[in-house]
């Protein structure tokens, strides 16, 4: 009987660039931190790195790396879409991860390449790509959150510079942060059209920034005040009152990242505790081997299936990413879903542990359910910022669904 003829599979078309990867890796990754958070992308405050961490971000750093799709002229890798997803994958099979994040990376850096200037780009884009400076956000005011067009804090024209007065709230890290990208109100005769995107440096006289301490117990936010601060009109993005559109992309960037990229999402879903083995653990298993409470057993199971569905969805928008021009306005939806999955994570977290998942600290209770229970105290906030639910829900009817307000 005759054998059919082998076939040969098909060649890697990226397999001399794959091979590049694990080379450079090999050599520049350090194994003692596999496995290790990215603490730059977190706002809980400054990090001490270690020598191995120093070694690994200024390596990523001067190869580009860390934002690997960005152009290489700004100091990111130049690197094909399919390059950086070759990249991601080497990097998971090793346990590294990518030391450079924060918000310069997730929001600020990729507005600024669609609408700085060149030379505002070759100022603060090399150094974002390198994870050397810290960016904080100036959006939400204490009259001004859910409706963020309403802001007030003015910037007056002086000729050379503005002369900014007035407040800002929930800055993420803005004790730790070197810069600011913030909305001011430029004209007070106009809403949208009255706003402008400003830079600011943290140093400048007149910036003080107050810590507001959460029921989690950590202070990532803070109260922000400006009095007479002295802008340099060099460091306006934009035209004039062009703020809100520059200001609304940018808040897709983050949306974007919140829904299952950002630090947030990111380490719960990829290092949070395991949902089945801890109820097997605390609730017990039936003859079977199975979760013993049916009912238990068949929200963790949708959960999880909800949970593998979003993140695929996640990573099927990302490749789509390639043929449009960037995130648009379906990451309304991907927030809102991953909000509600981190939420739910956390609350079954909870129900399953019973009394000994309800802990703070002190003895009697484990490391992991005294760090969960905080992320569940933590994971209130994620269905509102990077705009609540409910705003996200008015974009999707309006921009995706095509609803209009009827009067």
């Amino acid at each position: 009987m005759a054998t059919a003829p082998e076939i040969d599979a098909p060649a890697d078309p990226l397999g001399a660039f794959r091979s590049e990867v694990r080379d450079w890796l090999a050599a520049h990754f350090p194994p003692s931190l596999k496995g290790k958070d990215n603490a730059m992308s977190a706002v809980e405050g400054p990090h001490e790195n270690s020598p191995e961490e120093d070694a690994w971000q200024a390596a990523m750093g001067e190869k580009g790396w860390g934002v690997p799709t960005w152009p290489s002229d700004y100091g990111g890798g130049g690197l094909s879409r399919a390059e950086a997803r070759v990249l991601q994958e080497e990097m998971a099979r090793i346990g590294a991860w990518n030391p450079i994040g924060g918000m310069g990376v997730m929001m600020f850096g990729p507005t600024l390449l669609e609408y700085g200037s060149e030379e505002q780009k070759s100022e603060h884009i090399p150094a974002i790509a390198k994870g050397t400076v810290r960016w904080c956000q100036g959006y939400s005011e204490p009259g001004a959150g859910s409706d963020l067009a309403s802001l007030q804090c003015f910037a007056e024209d002086k000729g050379d510079h503005y002369l900014v007065n007035g407040q800002k709230t929930w800055t993420s890290g803005g004790q730790w942060a070197d810069k600011c990208f913030m909305l001011v109100r430029t004209d007070r005769t106009k809403k949208h059209e009255g706003i402008t995107f400003l830079l600011c440096d943290m140093d400048t006289p007149g910036v003080e920034v107050k810590p507001i301490r959460l029921i989690s117990g950590s202070s990532p936010f803070c109260e922000t005040f400006f009095t007479n601060v002295q802008v340099p009109k060099a460091n306006r993005v934009g035209a004039e009152g062009q703020g809100w559109t520059i200001g609304k992309r940018l808040l897709q960037h983050e949306r974007s990242s919140l829904s299952g990229g950002g630090s947030a999402a990111g380490r719960l879903f990829a290092q949070g505790t395991p949902l089945a083995p801890l109820a097997k653990t605390f609730v017990g298993e039936d003859e079977q081997g199975r979760i013993a409470d049916p009912e238990l057993r068949g929200r963790i199971a949708r959960h999880e299936m909800d949970l593998r569905a979003f993140l695929a969805t996640l990573r099927r928008a990302s490749q789509e990413v390639a043929s449009n021009q960037g995130p648009s306005a379906t990451t309304s939806i991907m927030k809102n879903v991953g909000a509600r999955l981190i939420q739910e994570r956390s609350e079954l977290l909870i129900e399953i542990r019973g009394l000994a998942g309800l802990g703070w600290e002190g003895e009697g209770f484990e490391a992991d359910a005294l760090k969960d229970a905080r992320a569940w105290l933590f994971g209130k906030a994620v269905s509102i910022y990077g705009g609540s639910s409910e705003i996200q829900n008015n974009v999707i009817a309006k921009r995706i669904l095509g609803m209009l307000d009827h009067q």
